[in-house]
């Protein structure tokens, strides 16, 4: 096994070559999203690297082996584009082929679309072989009528869904996730979307947390405590419920999304990275590129609206990735996992060519000069954990 530390050594970094700058490489990825074009991985690559794993030896709470995994919203047809079954399949073979053995899904990705599709892979492995992590909060319901706020999923599967929280709902959630991707057990369950950022939710989100703190959180552990699962947590966009959870239970991971990446992390390391570390559980990184904006795609998060210091900060680095040899998408790719927190991330993918820039960009050598620089212009926070 290659350790998490220790595997980015051999090479140093290829010369610059030919350098779009920031504002043309955005206009030339936007026209090429249409056919599946990526941000090429620029870099030293070591191909005969694995990916990295995680030290599980004494860790205090379930932690995945893998550092790197993948996201299931794309898989979903997340952000209103359509894929079909078949180049959903393709990329899930090229996430195996290349190592990725740390799969995220949920029922709300394009209303179990992205389960049904991550079962055509998982179906057929040995059950052993890889993490499988999926949510709980939301129960589906046939109906034909499309949805009157289809959220971001294109052409989605025809149900409804309505926010349960309670023991049984939790129950009945994992029984109906196991049914569509066709697997005897998940490893990792996180409690879905308890935010004020959700918009269905805004300040009522706390009576959901109570329903899920006399529901959902004492369900989920019975289930630990009993084997059926090896670890519960939340998954999130804002940190509120994970605050409010680790005063009143023992949660063993979260999934962070939109938290920590390499434009936007101060929260996470100032506050709740911290409050992590000191109860033992670790963090998931969830869209580390901000929903496909740090690869080049004209939208940051879940939004095509993208903040003006989002775009400033995105410009000042990637002139700087490009000075040192690298893109920017490999640079987020290796910040976001640093962290001793973080056990894995997951980017997304929705083809087998954005698996495969993926996988590479973290068999880069990054110059150490270039956090260096990205620290004295205080472009990255001067305590945020780098490659090494």
């Amino acid at each position: 096994m290659v350790s998490r530390r220790n595997f980015i050594k051999a090479g140093a970094a290829l010369s610059l070559g030919s350098i779009f700058s920031a504002s043309a490489l955005a206009e030339q990825l936007k026209v090429k999203m249409s056919n599946g074009s990526v941000m090429q991985t620029k870099g030293s690559i070591d191909k005969s690297a694995a990916l990295p794993t995680n030290d599980v030896t004494n860790a205090k709470h379930y932690r995945p082996e893998s550092i790197m995994g993948l996201g299931g919203l794309a898989a979903g047809n997340g952000f209103n584009t359509i894929s079909s079954d078949a180049e959903i399949l393709t990329m899930l073979n090229a996430a195996w082929d290349s190592g990725i053995r740390h799969f995220d899904t949920s029922p709300f990705y394009g209303l179990s679309l992205s389960e049904r599709r991550f079962g055509d892979l998982l179906r057929n492995k040995k059950r052993e072989d890889y993490v499988l992590s999926s949510k709980v909060g939301r129960l589906l319901t046939p109906s034909a009528e499309p949805l009157e706020n289809s959220w971001h999923w294109a052409d989605h599967s025809p149900f409804h869904y309505k926010y349960d929280y309670s023991a049984s709902g939790t129950r009945r959630s994992i029984e109906d996730t196991l049914h569509r991707i066709g697997v005897a057990s998940l490893d990792i369950v996180y409690i879905h979307d308890l935010s004020p950022q959700n918009s269905d939710m805004g300040d009522d989100w706390l009576k959901y947390f109570d329903q899920a703190a006399k529901g959902a959180i004492p369900e989920l552990t019975k289930m630990r405590d009993e084997g059926i699962i090896k670890g519960w947590g939340f998954g999130v966009n804002t940190p509120h419920a994970i605050y409010k959870a680790l005063d009143m239970s023992d949660p063993d991971i979260c999934l962070l999304a939109l938290q920590y990446s390499i434009l936007d992390h101060k929260q996470a390391l100032d506050k709740t990275f911290p409050m992590l570390d000191k109860r033992g559980v670790s963090a998931v990184i969830g869209a580390p590129l901000n929903g496909g904006f740090l690869a080049g795609r004209n939208r940051f998060n879940y939004s095509p609206k993208i903040p003006g210091p989002m775009q400033q900060k995105f410009n000042a680095i990637n002139d700087i990735a490009s000075k040192h040899g690298i893109d920017i998408k490999t640079a987020a790719l290796q910040f976001a996992e640093a962290p001793s927190t973080v056990s894995s991330i997951i980017p997304g993918a929705r083809t087998a060519e954005q698996i495969k820039a993926n996988v590479a960009s973290m068999k880069v050598t990054i110059p150490r000069e270039f956090w260096s620089e990205l620290k004295s212009k205080q472009l990255i926070a001067e305590n945020a954990p780098i490659p090494t």
